[in-house]
């Protein structure tokens, strides 16, 4: 597994260690989103400061942001609505994450990379100009997007897409070294998509050993539960390509939710291929259903579910020993004047479960905590949990229920003290979508699909 990453000034040091009993260790996941379509709501709304104190309180350390495609503001025709796009970034406490993607084919084309390079170029100089070096060189920089994916990212193949790299590489480097006092570039690929292609992780196993550690600083993977719809495939009109249709209702669910431990198996493969390299392991991607339209999803990307399989996901991460998870998306658009199924929040930053759920768990478990995960016990079957504690004694633990059955928990059970707690925070079936607060009993019930955040300083956590 690669080697744990220097913790910032503010969090705790990896000598919090040697002052609990083995079985626990840092914590280096950073919390992170994608803000794409909904970018007008990011930028523009009356109440985006709502989002941005969300987003401040979820932790968020990056948000990815692209430019050449999808229906966000191109830099060249908008420039005004780009650097809104940025400045919320900043406003939310957070760093940008700028993908490059993408140019039309040939990809093969001296020609059409030439081109492409040069816009590159001309973006980073821009943001250099505006921003300045001291703020842009913390910044990171990742070519394309699903380079695998025929419908996103053009079906390239890795020979082209390396030959890409490298000469997009090249152009952010040469502009952007200067600025870094001798530290690294930030930049990074495939974003490959892991989503029911087979051989994504071949995409990462030959880019790190065709790019050295000064032109590559992260690799980006991603991984939906799923791309079929959660409603009969005749209702929604979806191309299945070759796959069979999803088994709908409960087995859907049931399915969906047992995708949760990839995200550790697949963190831990990526992290056995980095080694010891000083590179990052990012989960770039992440949600239930990879589709927009609620009627598709089933609204399970938005849901107590989605919840819950969001907050499973998060921690099969941290047990993986990724660095960070980008959750599509942090705001929702419009589409035919209905929110979309992916934003955790409105365009005026009102939250869904998920976004609650994010906010509780990111309080309670952030980067530089030591975290421990219980041992294997039967009767935490169906229950993800962590546990955490930092420097300044705050003990919390994190218990989500990822099966549609009412769930009890004896706090004494999972050790470490939690049996002093008394008060908990709960988000399940029972709560109508919010986060209420109440005292620790002596069972802990998770009434279905849901979270319970259980510590000594659940009474100053912002649930609202």
């Amino acid at each position: 597994m690669a080697a744990a990453k220097t913790i910032s000034p503010g969090s705790n040091p990896p000598a919090v260690a040697s002052a609990i009993s083995p079985g626990w260790h840092l914590n280096r996941l950073r919390y992170g989103f994608n803000e794409i379509d909904g970018w007008p709501g990011f930028a523009f709304s009356d109440n985006r400061h709502e989002i941005y104190r969300r987003l401040r309180l979820m932790n968020t350390e990056v948000v990815r942001l692209f430019v050449f495609d999808k229906p966000v503001p191109c830099p060249f025709k908008n420039w005004r609505c780009f650097a809104a796009v940025v400045d919320g970034v900043l406003a939310s406490g957070a760093k940008p994450m700028i993908t490059f993607a993408k140019f039309e084919p040939p990809y093969d084309s001296s020609r059409q990379i030439e081109r492409f390079v040069s816009r590159v170029r001309e973006v980073v100089w821009c943001c250099l100009d505006s921003w300045g070096g001291d703020e842009v060189k913390d910044w990171q920089w990742c070519v394309w997007n699903e380079p695998n994916n025929p419908d996103v990212g053009g079906n390239l193949s890795y020979p082209d897409y390396l030959r890409i790299y490298r000469a997009v590489a090249e152009a952010v480097f040469e502009l952007v070294a200067p600025h870094v006092g001798g530290a690294r570039v930030k930049i990074g690929g495939p974003s490959i998509d892991g989503t029911q292609r087979a051989y994504w992780l071949d995409w990462i196993a030959r880019l790190l050993d065709d790019v050295g550690d000064d032109r590559l600083a992260f690799v980006n993977w991603h991984m939906y539960a799923d791309w079929r719809p959660a409603a009969p495939a005749e209702t929604v009109s979806v191309k299945l390509v070759d796959d069979p249709p999803s088994p709908n209702g409960p087995v859907f669910e049931a399915l969906t939710m047992a995708c949760t431990p990839q995200y550790e198996a697949r963190a831990r493969s990526v992290a056995r291929l980095i080694g010891n390299r000083d590179i990052s392991n990012v989960c770039g991607e992440l949600n239930t259903i990879a589709h927009h339209e609620r009627v598709f999803t089933g609204d399970l990307n938005r849901n107590v579910f989605g919840a819950a399989y969001y907050a499973s996901a998060i921690l099969n991460l941290m047990r993986g020993g990724a660095d960070l998870e980008m959750r599509w998306t942090a705001t929702s658009k419009h589409w035919n004047g209905r929110e979309d199924a992916y934003g955790l929040m409105s365009k005026d930053g009102v939250p869904t479960p998920p976004a609650l759920a994010k906010q509780i768990l990111a309080q309670h478990v952030r980067r530089g905590d030591m975290i421990r995960f219980p041992d294997p016990d039967p009767a935490l079957s169906g229950i993800d949990a962590v546990i955490a504690r930092d420097t300044s004694g705050r003990l919390s633990a994190v218990l989500v229920n990822t099966l549609p059955q009412v769930h009890t928990i004896e706090p004494a059970s999972l050790g470490s003290g939690l049996e002093g707690c008394g008060d908990l925070l709960r988000l399940d079936s029972s709560t109508c979508g919010a986060v209420v607060r109440e005292a620790v009993a002596p069972a802990i019930r998770i009434e279905g699909c849901g979270l319970v955040v259980v510590s000594e300083d659940a009474r100053a956590t912002v649930i609202d």
